[in-house]
């Protein structure tokens, strides 16, 4: 299990279905969930179906995680939001290497069609190990079951 510190990086996305059927460009943005933690980038105001974020987000690993989920949706001023596409990126590659530079993932609809790619790169910390009796803080054999001289 892998413990620590995920850093998201959304560089930006390219070929989007475009949802906007009145207007030419969407105002396009992202959904992370990493398992119940869940962030939302900015909204790319304009840049239609080629926009570009370069922002950062920190998500806890704290417990069995293997993949991060992303929704693009399209924000809209007088109707509810319009979905766009999705991609789940597996984990794995970057709890064992540590950094996984900027790679396109695929973007598809709810029928697993096509809808465009979207540009992430992932940074793993991990966090130094935290067992306590492997580590040392219980004092050492003295105080945890070995021979201690008796002042009695």
């Amino acid at each position: 299990m892998a413990y620590g510190t995920l850093e998201v990086v959304l560089v930006n996305a390219k070929g989007l279905h475009n949802t906007d059927f009145l207007s030419a460009k969407m105002d396009p943005y992202v959904i992370f969930t990493l398992k119940t933690q869940e962030k939302k980038s900015t909204v790319a105001k304009g840049q239609g179906s080629e926009p570009a974020w370069n922002e950062s987000f920190l998500f806890t690993v704290t417990n069995d995680v293997s993949e991060l989920h992303l929704k693009i949706m399209d924000e809209d001023t007088f109707t509810a939001d319009d979905y766009v596409g999705e991609a789940t990126i597996s984990l794995e590659p970057v709890f064992n290497v540590g950094i996984v530079p900027s790679t396109a993932y695929n973007v598809v609809n709810k029928d697993q069609e096509y809808h465009g790619e979207i540009k992430i790169g992932l940074n793993f910390s991990p966090e130094p190990e935290t067992n306590s009796f492997c580590s040392g803080h219980y004092g050492g054999v003295e105080d945890y079951g070995g021979w201690k001289e008796s002042t009695f």
